[in-house]
Formats: structure tokens, sequence, C-alpha cells
């Protein structure tokens, strides 16, 4: 049996900023990322766009109400709007975190960050690196891990959530490679395994996007929240499932459908390929319906 402070489940973005901020935080805690695959081949790593925040960088005139409202409005005013004003206010601050953390953003001329526009955005604020946003993130985040002295437990799955008085005391788990069962015990877990996105046919979703995490949470008795709520990303290769990222459209590309037409004009006429993922899935998939679509 091995022990732990702390065990986060889950070596993405999450997981791994999570374990960085514990470990800085609290430098005499033991701190361990339990993850299926090496943290920089999780999902995470196939974010391409970029990350909001008001910087106001390219656009002056944004701000962190405009971005909480953008949020708000995007979600047909369903999200948490307390959780909102927190993610639009500190975003600025955790950009600028990572930076500090070493994440190589790409670069305005005059040396500050670089932003660019995305669906569903009135400004300018997404912030990024080329292409590979989220590779080169997690990339850093593993460099702070080893640098912070954090363990990392790397193509272990974890079976199940060991509870003693209803409290977490740590976790079952078995080695990928050759089917070595371990207990790790600790004071703290925390749950970061992402979501259920492979239960889709299509998807741009890592293989190990199968909600096992969720899965476990809720076999254990844990209230699970907002299990509905799955975005669809409207661009991708059909049916290889290769995504198509948003930073495509932000740099101008158009839809268009069998006749030529950017239909977004008939949907979404004032953000047309820049309105949000909801509107833009929707609006391409009525074109498909009518016989409109492109093989």
């Amino acid at each position: 049996m091995l022990e732990h402070d702390v065990i986060i489940v889950g070596g993405g973005l999450a997981g791994s900023r999570a374990a960085v901020e514990i470990a800085r935080k609290n430098p005499s805690l033991n701190v361990a990322v339990v993850a299926k695959t090496h943290p920089i081949r999780s999902h995470s790593v196939a974010a391409q766009g970029g990350i909001a925040a008001s910087l106001q960088n390219v656009d002056p005139e944004d701000s962190w109400k405009a971005h909480a409202f953008d949020t708000v409005k995007g979600s047909d005013y369903l999200a948490d709007q307390d959780a909102v004003e927190i993610l639009a206010k500190e975003a600025p601050e955790v950009i600028i975190d990572l930076e500090h953390l070493g994440v190589l953003f790409s670069r305005l001329p005059d040396g500050r960050i670089a932003q660019r526009a995305f669906g569903g955005h009135s400004h300018n604020r997404t912030c990024y690196a080329a292409d590979k946003t989220g590779h080169a993130i997690l990339h850093e985040l593993v460099n702070n891990l080893r640098r912070c002295g954090v363990h990392i437990y790397q193509e272990w799955y974890v079976m199940r959530l060991v509870l003693e008085d209803g409290q977490a005391k740590g976790v079952v788990m078995y080695h990928i490679l050759d089917g070595e069962i371990v207990v790790l015990r600790a004071k703290a877990v925390m749950f970061a395994t992402g979501g259920y996105g492979r239960v889709f046919n299509t998807t741009s979703n890592d293989y190990a996007s199968t909600g096992d995490g969720l899965a476990m949470a809720a076999m254990t008795g844990l209230p699970l929240q907002d299990m509905e709520f799955v975005q669809f990303h409207p661009t991708g290769l059909y049916p290889a499932g290769v995504l198509i990222s948003e930073a495509v459209r932000g740099e101008g590309a158009y839809l268009i459908n069998s006749d030529g037409d950017r239909f977004m004009a008939n949907y979404a006429p004032s953000r047309m390929e820049l309105a949000p993922r909801d509107i833009t899935s929707r609006a391409i998939t009525l074109e498909i319906a009518a016989g409109r679509g492109i093989n």
C-alpha cells in the first residue's frame, strides 16, 4: 500500500493544473497524479484554438463583464452565473500565470500575448499558442509537475474510490501494462477525469474519454450534475473524427453548402461563421437535412 497526502485522478489540463497549484502553495504535501496515459497524451492535447481572457491586448473595449455576458448568452442563460463571473474575472490572471509557468503563447509584434476572434465572443479575446494551445500548456504543466516533485502514475487505471465513514481515503488502481493492482491511500482525492465523448460513434475525443471517472463517482453514491450538456463542435473531418479548429474560422474561413452559399447568413447574419457552436452545429445539420450537404 502506498500513501500520499493528495491524489488527483486525471492527468489532463485540469488535473495537472490542480496538482501544480496544490504543490506550489503547500510544498510540504505529498501530491500524486494518476493518469490512464502519459499526461501529454491526454485529450487536452487536442485543444487547439485557445483560451478566452479579457487582456485587452487587441481590443481595448473588451472587459470581464463583456466576457461574462458572452458566456451566459452562449449558454442560453443556463450557465451558473456566479461561476461565470469568477471565470471571466480571473481569466486574465490565469493566462499571465500560465505564461510565468513557461507557456509560449503566440505574440503580437510588440511582444504582448496575441488574441484572436472566436465563435460566440464579441471581442478578440482568445489567447493561443499557434494551433497547438492544449499541447503547449500541457507540456509546461508536466514540466512544472516534475519540478514541484509531484509523483505521476502514468498508465494506471483507477477502479474504485476508497471510502471510510463517508470520507474519501484513497483509490484502487491497476497498471494497464501488467495488470498489477495497487491501493493508494490519501487524505484527499480529487477527480479530473474528463468527459464521456467517446460514446459517440464519430468524435474527435480521445479513446480514453470513456466517462469511467463519472461512472465511478456515481457507483460510489456521489451526485453528478449537468450530465446532459455535451457540446458538439461544428467542424471536423467526417467520418475520421478529426477536429478542424474553430481558429480556422476565426482567421477568416467560410462555411459553404453544396450550392456554394455561405449559409450562416440565414441563421446568424450578425456573427456568420463565428456564431456560438450550438447555433453553427444546428445550422450545418439543417443544411444537410435539406440536401445541401457536401460529401
